[in-house]
């Protein structure tokens, strides 16, 4: 809590002072927006204040508030209010169609669909259902704005807490912008001993030289989420929650299987990326660029599992208290690319990198006479390539990485095209194939619950997979993907010991995804649909989704107050099919997969009322409000119920000066 207050006191006053500058952008005319995004000066001590007309004074054009990716994509700062504004206003700030959290914010989230489209070339960490919130590479934003910008998220959370998004950028010179941002999550919520406390702190700068050769991009994020586990209801709580008695709805007093363990992933990174454009285009005449660009990045993380005393529910223990289980990785990765350019030709990449990677454990587990070793260590040494070429209206992408040397093999190959038809109907067309490394705690895993030592030689994940997208406002978005997966590795619990291990399937997968999405509009009411079909064929079962998803909003929309408002108010409608839902393992913190019981089949319905008021965004929605008269047989995973009727409130708010 006290590191929520200090980050938006600190991120106020910083925007205060640089609210009592000058303004730099034209205030109104050929430069202002019209519409919803409109940039109005939002400060009260303008030098020109006593000639205003109006507060609503116009300083600028939205489309120079710029945001740039890790890719190179540049869009700029959106404050619209939208449906889709209205399906990210959540935890992890993006559209969460696909997953289905658990009962607290800041817990994790079960999965619905897997993209099995991969070009890593090493092994992921692990404890991948901590890594919801934890921020990647590719989750960081960079920026180039005219004028300090500020942005606020608010939402409230379950019981005692909230959750917190404060952002500032500036350009101190029209060609070095810092930004600096945190997010903080603290939450109770309605079950015993599920609180959650959340932390991740992101600074970025983005440089450019005057004459344009040189740019850099840089980054340090700072990462802690900490969950108390429960390990769910017990058997008991599961039928007094299932029975609806009025005695059980306050959900505190329902048992839980444990409440004394916790679970913290924390993670620190720097990451550096720069260019050196040793050729560059002069003028329009000019085709050739050459540049030389450098990517490094060094990341330590963790993940820790505290129990103050053993459990029979993972088996027995080499200690019966203070248990703690600790995993550390460090990753050191260096890239340089040669990048060309011509106009007849198009763009190429090549590139090498070296990662030096270093995993495990402070200790060597001797177990039935076998030695499980504490460290997977090493260098990899790897090449890769892209290229792209745009020719009228079609598109052409590739790109192929391969590990040279090393402990670890793996490739990849991706290849798009995509024609754009009119300048409504564009298709694309993409192939990919991977050959990967399970994750470090497939191959290596050590705890104080005895079951939980092993040490795998696994083959790696071979996968392929053929997608085709048709993007069209006025017919339809539709997606379509056929993936085949080898060797595919994955959790369950033994069936001789019922205690869980890691499994690699013996067969192939296939798997089917179609993905419809569709808006039909009349006058101010509109629909907006989402559906999704899935087809696993699988001997092993290890691969377990829902066949149908589908979510669809009914919504109306129009200004109000001669427009100085926008309304928005509407029932969005949850649902997939039942399936043999994953179970939830704190100890890995992983999904494994079972096959005894089926989940599903429980529609969710949320009312929502939007609000926008010059650059604010307000929410307030009535969260599964059926909850009380369609049953209570809705779960999240295995004795993990979803999220009861309530009612929360936010805002989203951005400060122009």
């Amino acid at each position: 809590m006290n590191k929520i207050v200090i980050s938006l006191f600190l991120l106020l006053c910083v925007s205060g002072i640089y609210a009592q500058g000058e303004r730099t952008l034209s205030k109104g005319g050929q430069g202002a927006v019209k519409g919803q995004d409109t940039v109005y000066d939002n400060s009260f001590n303008s030098k020109d204040f006593k000639n205003r007309k109006s507060t609503k004074q116009q300083i600028g054009k939205i489309t120079d508030y710029l945001i740039i990716s890790a890719e190179n994509d540049t869009t700029y700062v959106d404050t619209t209010l939208t449906i889709y504004k209205d399906y990210k206003f959540n935890y992890l700030r993006k559209d969460d169609f696909g997953l289905i959290p658990f009962s607290n914010l800041g817990q994790t989230y079960n999965t619905l669909t897997y993209n099995f489209e991969n070009t890593k070339l090493i092994p992921g960490f692990g404890a991948q259902a901590r890594h919801f919130n934890y921020m990647e590479i590719e989750d960081i934003n960079y920026y180039r704005v005219p004028t300090p910008l500020t942005e606020l998220f608010f939402k409230t959370a379950f019981e005692q807490g909230q959750l917190v998004d404060a952002f500032f950028t500036v350009n101190t010179t029209p060609r070095f912008n810092v930004s600096i941002a945190y997010k903080g999550l603290r939450s109770l919520g309605k079950y015993q001993h599920i609180l959650t406390s959340t932390g991740n702190f992101r600074f970025t700068t983005n440089y450019a030289t005057k004459n344009n050769r040189y740019h850099l991009r840089t980054h340090i994020v700072m990462q802690d989420l900490l969950n108390e586990e429960n390990g769910g209801l017990n058997d008991d709580s599961v039928l007094n929650f299932e029975s609806g008695d009025p005695e059980f709805l306050k959900r505190a007093i329902l048992e839980v299987n444990f409440e004394n363990a916790e679970s913290i992933l924390e993670g620190k990174r720097f990451h550096l990326d720069h260019t050196f454009n040793i050729v560059q285009k002069r003028d329009s005449t000019s085709s050739n660029k050459l540049s030389l660009r450098h990517i490094m990045s060094f990341e330590d993380k963790y993940y820790q599992y505290n129990q103050t005393n053993a459990s029979s529910y993972f088996g027995n223990a080499f200690n019966n208290s203070n248990l703690q289980d600790r995993v550390t990785l460090e990753n050191f990765y260096n890239q340089v690319q040669l990048n060309y350019s011509n106009d007849l030709l198009g763009d190429l990449q090549f590139n090498v990198s070296n990662n030096n990677y270093n995993y495990g454990y402070n200790k060597i587990v001797i177990l039935d006479g076998e030695t499980i070793t504490n460290r997977l260590k090493g260098d990899i040494y790897a090449a890769g390539g892209k290229y792209h070429k745009q020719y009228k209206s079609f598109d052409l992408e590739g790109e192929i990485g391969i590990n040279i040397t090393g402990g670890f093999d793996g490739n990849f190959i991706k290849g798009i095209a995509s024609f754009k038809l009119n300048e409504d109907i564009s298709a694309t067309a993409q192939i990919n194939h991977s050959s990967k490394a399970p994750n470090y705690n497939v191959l290596l895993f050590q705890s104080d619950y005895i079951n939980y030592n092993w040490q795998n030689n696994f083959s790696n994940i071979e996968t392929q997979q053929l997608a085709f997208h048709l993007k069209s406002k006025k017919i339809a978005n539709v997606f379509v993907d056929y993936s085949t997966i080898t060797d595919y590795a994955y959790f369950k619990k033994d069936e001789t010991s019922n205690l869980t291990k890691a499994f690699q399937n013996n067969t192939t997968i296939t798997y089917l995804r179609v993905k419809l999405e569709k808006e039909i509009r009349v006058g101010k009411f509109a629909l907006n649909n989402t559906i999704l079909y899935q087809n696993v064929q699988d001997e092993n079962n290890s691969l377990n989704v829902p066949e149908f998803t589908t979510r669809n909003t009914l919504y109306y929309s129009t200004n109000m107050f001669q427009k100085a408002l926008f309304l928005q108010t509407g029932v969005t409608f949850n649902y997939f099919t039942k399936y043999n839902m994953d179970d939830y393992d704190p100890v890995l913190a992983e999904f494994i997969v079972q096959n005894e019981k089926q989940y599903g089949n429980f529609p969710r319905f949320d009312f929502f009322i939007n609000a926008k008021i010059r650059q604010t965004r307000i929410y307030l929605k009535a969260e599964h409000f059926n909850a009380s008269f369609t049953g209570y047989n809705y779960y999240s995973a295995p004795n993990y119920p979803y999220r009861d009727f309530t009612v929360r409130f936010g805002i989203v708010w951005n400060f122009f000066m």
